[in-house]
């Protein structure tokens, strides 16, 4: 057996979920329990204690990401490993606030997961290149300039990204809508937007995890 830690392995794909357990278990990893949505993966984490948890970060009921979080509030303290379609750069930054021991790409081949497991199991992370890619290219150099942004002007950009509108803001703020919409401009500046258009719209969306842990 090349594992003696247990497994759990949660994803909402049925024949994807199966193709995974059959692998792993093929190669001698002991796969107690396996789940097909978050709710699931999160209740038998508790029950199981599984050393190490592979989540699907795309799941019904509750996500990979969610799983992670409510399991640690329940004391739950499993190695966590995130398998996803997604390279979306506000999702790695919120995989990489909760401390995720390993991050793959389903398109990445088995050997891949076989030498994440390796390095997790003896304590150690493994994160795909494409994961470090992102945070070298896209999450680094943003949370650098965000660091450039005024104690005020993080407040509005917070509020932004939860879609309230200037006029909201400047009412809960208790300040003029010019002064908003002044902090507005200076961040699309310092954050090296190009206008005030669709792109800081996208912006927002894009790095919103981000943002609100500002």
């Amino acid at each position: 057996m090349h594992n003696t830690h247990t497994l759990l392995v949660a994803d909402d794909h049925p024949l994807l979920l199966k193709g995974l357990v059959d692998e792993l278990e093929s190669k001698g990893y002991n796969v107690i329990a396996q789940a097909s949505n978050g709710l699931e993966a999160l209740e038998l984490i508790i029950e199981k204690s599984p050393d190490i948890v592979v989540l699907d970060i795309q799941m019904p009921r509750l996500t990979g990401i969610e799983v992670i979080a409510k399991a640690r509030e329940a004391g739950s303290s499993p190695r966590f490993i995130l398998l996803t379609s997604y390279k979306e750069e506000g999702l790695v930054y919120k995989a990489q606030q909760l401390g995720i021991s390993g991050y793959l790409l389903k398109e990445e081949p088995f050997s891949e997961m076989q030498k994440c497991l390796q390095k997790v199991s003896a304590g150690g992370t493994y994160f795909s290149r494409t994961f470090e890619q992102l945070v070298e290219e896209g999450i680094n150099p943003q949370l650098q300039r965000l660091k450039l942004l005024s104690s005020s002007e993080r407040t509005i950009l917070r509020m932004m990204a939860q879609s309230k509108t200037s006029k909201e803001i400047a009412e809960e703020l208790v300040i003029s809508l010019r002064t908003v919409q002044k902090h507005r401009s200076n961040m699309i500046q310092k954050l090296a937007l190009e206008s005030d258009g669709d792109q800081w719209t996208s912006w927002l969306t894009k790095y919103r995890e981000m943002i609100l842990a500002l």
